[in-house]
């Protein structure tokens, strides 16, 4: 309460409190009457002697009041019934809405309290969270009494989450048998991976790949000539794509190494070395197009050295095989290279028991509905198995070779897609299975919680960052206003904040932004991965806000042409389509629908984009310059008008053009001509060479030796500056 309101109340209560003495003195009359009791709270008769009759006799008793008979009464009456407050029982965290239950008041009780703390009262909504200083502060404000409340013991919750090894028992040596080995093809984009891959399982991978670059990972199982399996992953090696190589790195036994003889070491190679060494996998260098005329495997021998792959004729342990994918030759040494690594390795695996397993793709199929594609790791996957994977669980109705054949069986070291998810689980997820359904609702809760409680608690930190630096600049603002007095100040913030005091939280809105809203469709889960990547890098929010409205996998729908209404936004797709009926929907609300099947293109048509949201930029053309040789004025009806003498050095002045005035390399003026003279004729353009007179739209005095600039005004497109780094 404002010092103001409680002056006014208490000349207030003055003012009752002399018409209540008037209306008793009334009541006596002349004559003093015995036994008189007020029937006022503050009777003025007691408070107020001179209203006494002078003419009461002695023996009658000072009158009593039967609300406040005498001071000494009144004391004994205080010790005796001391003042009893409401009690209010608090948190150390507690919502507005559960203050305001807990005091019995409404909301706007709590708001009125917070008006001078260091709260924003901006962000607030009834479930924002105030801490105990604050809590104390608002119960003391509303004369009232806190006591802590007894804090319930929550119970641990128990964890019900499924295990792999080490919680899971470790295989029995003696049931374990050998497994196809898993070998990850690693390299450069364009070095020839999914052709290597190609040529040894028979296939037309590449020339099926949008581009002839690999847009995602794919698992394969190739059977060798002499009788031997490999499992391979052909990950993709543009830049753009760096998480589905690290994860192919974390699934596999042995890499290959692909690298072009004519190109030598490239980024994505060293990025490439850098992910197997972090997995702790073996290495086999394959040195690709070895037919080409400028092929050098030697020099690519010896830039590896730099990164600390050293060849087996350098003294190292590396294997280097010359190959031509493209020709098939020496395609068998390097099958037969991986697997006398492999059978060094002695890769054995459990095939009994609960499977484990990793996801190494996952996509939604309109027909099929959520699909993975996985590694089995251990045990054997059949029909029927419970799953679970990240958040989602399963249970296998079919599984899928690579070639889209159903199989009954998956043992460890195969590629397989699973279907019968009951959503899409994220690339690099572990695959347990567990006992039956109900243990699978268990480890999806459990996992959900545990998401929750991280969330809850870096939204703390969050909130509490935010009302550290809204303290800081309360303080800040209070010790700009300590020399004002206290109506002065109020003034001040009355000023400041007056534009939102009439409005409520959730009708606050931000001033609209310059933003591209863009919704983003893929095929797989790690090709929106790989694009929601490249949009991390953005920075240029100065320029104009790129906000990610939704994505996910699958074809365009309904849904996504409501969002991007919604928002103003522009759908991308990639690798996926729409149906005629969304595209007609789409051209009827005038929403954008852009579909790629090439990453790099997608990313240039979203710049693209960017550049359109840019305002344009104004850029100056001179057209000519003239220097001013000597100065007059003339007089045009009652005003004099300065008049400039000049000579045209450059180009020439166009009297429709803009014009400005340089004095020692500043601008002083910009604007149009009001005249322009050839000798005593108008002109309206003066060559170079030539001399003339003009005269500016504004009164301005010239000086000998300033510049005159003629110039166009032209509006160029802006383009982004933010590089996604290819």
């Amino acid at each position: 309460m404002n010092r103001g309101l409680v002056l006014s109340l208490v000349q207030l209560r003055g003012a009752c409190q002399q018409l209540r003495a008037l209306s008793c003195r009334s009541a006596w009359g002349a004559q003093w009457r015995p036994g008189h009791t007020s029937a006022h709270p503050l009777c003025p008769v007691l408070l107020y002697p001179q209203l006494w009759p002078k003419d009461r006799p002695s023996s009658v008793a000072l009158p009593q009041c039967r609300h406040l008979a005498t001071k000494e009464e009144t004391k004994r009456k205080k010790k005796k019934i001391p003042l009893i407050r409401g009690e209010v029982e608090i948190r150390q965290k507690m919502t507005i809405e559960e203050l305001a239950r807990a005091m019995g008041k409404d909301i706007d009780h709590i708001y009125e309290a917070l008006l001078y703390t260091d709260i924003d009262l901006n962000s607030l909504e009834p479930d924002s969270i105030l801490y105990e200083d604050h809590i104390k502060m608002i119960v003391q404000k509303s004369g009232m009494k806190y006591k802590s409340a007894k804090l319930k013991e929550e119970k641990e919750r128990k964890n019900t989450d499924a295990f792999c090894c080490p919680c899971r028992p470790p295989a029995d040596p003696a049931v374990l048998s050998p497994r196809p080995p898993v070998v990850t093809i690693l390299g450069h984009v364009d070095h020839g991976k999914t052709t290597l891959l190609d040529s040894l399982r028979k296939s037309q991978v590449a020339s099926m790949e949008a581009g002839g670059i690999t847009q995602h990972i794919g698992a394969f199982l190739v059977h060798m000539p002499s009788g031997e399996k490999i499992t391979f992953l052909d990950t993709p090696g543009h830049a753009a794509f760096s998480a589905m190589r690290a994860r192919g790195t974390n699934v596999t036994d042995i890499v290959i190494l692909v690298v072009a003889a004519e190109d030598g070491v490239m980024q994505q190679t060293i990025e490439s070395i850098q992910h197997a060494k972090n997995a702790g996998v073996p290495l086999i260098l394959a040195i690709n197009k070895c037919d080409k005329p400028e092929a050098d495997p030697e020099r690519v021998k010896k830039e590896l050295l730099a990164h600390d792959v050293v060849c087996e004729e350098f003294g190292g342990d590396v294997q280097a095989v010359n190959i031509s994918a493209l020709k098939g030759e020496n395609l068998m040494v390097l099958a037969e290279a991986t697997v006398a690594l492999a059978e060094m390795l002695e890769l054995k695996a459990d095939a009994t028991g609960l499977v484990e397993g990793t996801v190494i793709e996952s996509r939604k199929d309109r027909g099929k509905g959520a699909l993975t594609t996985a590694i089995i790791q251990r045990g054997t996957l059949r029909k029927g198995c419970v799953l679970v994977a990240g958040k989602t669980w399963a249970k296998v109705r079919f599984m899928f070779d690579e070639n889209g054949k159903a199989v009954d069986a998956a043992p460890p070291g195969i590629p397989v897609e699973i279907m019968g998810w009951k959503d899409v689980p994220s690339a690099g997820d572990e695959i347990l299975e567990v006992e039956s359904e109900q243990r699978a609702h268990e480890v999806i809760d459990w996992r959900n919680y545990v998401e929750q409680q991280e969330k809850l608690k870096k939204d703390m930190e969050v909130i509490e960052a935010k009302q550290k630096e809204h303290r800081m600049e309360y303080e800040q603002k209070q010790q700009k206003l300590a020399h004002l007095t206290w109506r002065q100040r109020k003034a001040v913030l009355y000023k400041a904040s007056k534009h939102t005091m009439f409005q409520r939280p959730t009708e606050r809105r931000e001033v609209d932004e310059n933003t591209l809203s863009v919704i983003v469709k893929g095929d797989v889960d790690g090709s929106v991965e790989a694009i929601l990547n490249i949009l991390d890098t953005y920075d240029c929010e100065d320029e104009c806000k790129l906000d990610i409205v939704h994505f996910g996998m699958g074809a365009i729908s309904e849904n996504d042409l409501s969002l991007a209404e919604a928002f103003n936004g522009v759908i991308y797709g990639f690798s996926v389509d729409a149906n005629q009926s969304v595209k007609k929907l789409a051209d009827k609300k005038g929403i954008k629908i852009k579909l790629h099947n090439i990453i790099y293109k997608l990313i240039d048509d979203l710049k693209e984009e960017l550049n359109s949201r840019l305002p344009p930029a104004m850029v100056e053309t001179t057209i000519g310059e003239a220097s001013v040789l000597d100065t007059f004025s003339v007089t045009v009806g009652k005003n004099k008008v300065p008049v400039a003498g000049c000579r045209v050095q450059k180009g020439l002045l166009d009297r429709k053009m803009k014009f400005k005035l340089i004095r020692k390399g500043d601008v002083i003026w910009k604007g149009s001509l009001s005249s322009l003279k050839h000798h005593k004729d108008d002109a309206q353009v003066i060559k170079a060479g030539m001399d003339c007179g003009l005269s500016l739209d504004k009164n301005l005095e010239f000086n000998i030796g300033d510049d005159i600039i003629c110039y166009e005004e032209t509006e160029v497109q802006q383009t982004t500056s933010w590089d996604p780094g290819f």
